[in-house]
């Protein structure tokens, strides 16, 4: 899911941060790598936040928990803790990385920041994601073979269309299925998407999505035809409402599939149904 820009200017941020730490312990080193913080986060940004074109910052190792301490103990009123607050305090109703419903309770950082603590509170690094994506994502960015794993939501702007594809396989009754990116995506982009989904475990977790939405379908699709309604068109309701705020939704993206399966829909229409009440 695409999401808009944080309020909170990255670049600023390194500013005020160095600002307030002039009152601590660690006023002079703040000030003295304040400069190259600052063209750091530049960087980050015209890399978009590749990880394959953003370098670690070996020179601040030693410094590392000072960094780190910006994310995890942020007095009360800092610069840093107001700009934390406010990303938490979103309206998401469902996960910006993998589109599963239920409002994400923690903030992630794009490039990790146990291997870039000075981007811990960088704006841009961070966004709300899910603990089941977060647990599977953990330190990874990319590999020799694949540099980049993860999709970015603020720079990877293709990702505002729908790029996941569900394609649902008969017997209709007891269906398979098959999950990916959609393949009419250029190549790079299709090849992304792969990744992400493989790398966040993805098609794991809506394997138990789809058995329990495909009950829910036969027993929706068993009252619609009891009350003589047009399955297709009722579905397309299903389908077209939970197309907000992303059509990447694990809801939008079951019922695109389930509209585009002539075969399924005739099954849906006409078939003979198990019971599962």
């Amino acid at each position: 899911m695409l999401l808009e820009v944080p309020a909170a200017c990255s670049l600023e941020m390194v500013g005020d941060v160095v600002e307030e730490r002039q009152a601590g312990v660690n006023a002079g080193f703040f000030a003295g790598i304040a400069e190259e913080w600052r063209d750091r986060v530049q960087a980050y940004v015209d890399a978009e936040g590749s990880p394959s074109a953003v370098p670690t910052w070996p020179d601040i190792e030693y410094k590392k928990n000072s960094f780190l301490n910006l994310y995890l103990s942020p007095k009360d009123g800092s610069v840093q803790g107001n700009m934390l607050a406010a990303m938490r305090d979103h309206k998401l109703s469902l996960c910006p990385a993998c589109g599963e419903a239920g409002a994400p309770n923690t903030l992630d950082h794009y490039l990790p920041k146990g291997l870039y603590p000075h981007f811990c509170v960088t704006p841009y690094n961070l966004f709300p994601m899910c603990d089941a994506c977060q647990t599977n994502k953990k330190d990874k960015t990319g590999d020799a073979a694949d540099p980049k794993f993860f999709i970015h939501p603020y720079f990877d702007v293709f990702a505002a269309n729908q790029v996941l594809q569900l394609t649902i396989e008969p017997p209709f009754d007891a269906p398979a299925f098959e999950f990916g990116a959609v393949p009419q995506l250029p190549a790079p982009q299709r090849a992304l998407v792969n990744r992400h989904v493989k790398e966040l475990g993805i098609v794991q977790r809506y394997a138990r999505f789809f058995r329990n939405q495909h009950q829910r379908l036969l027993r929706l699709c068993q009252k619609l035809r009891e009350e003589d309604l047009d399955v297709e068109t009722n579905l397309g309701f299903f389908r077209d409402n939970a197309a907000v705020p992303t059509r990447n939704s694990w809801e939008h993206v079951f019922y695109s599939a389930v509209l585009c399966n002539a075969d399924m829909l005739v099954y849906l229409r006409d078939g003979d149904f198990p019971d599962y009440r």
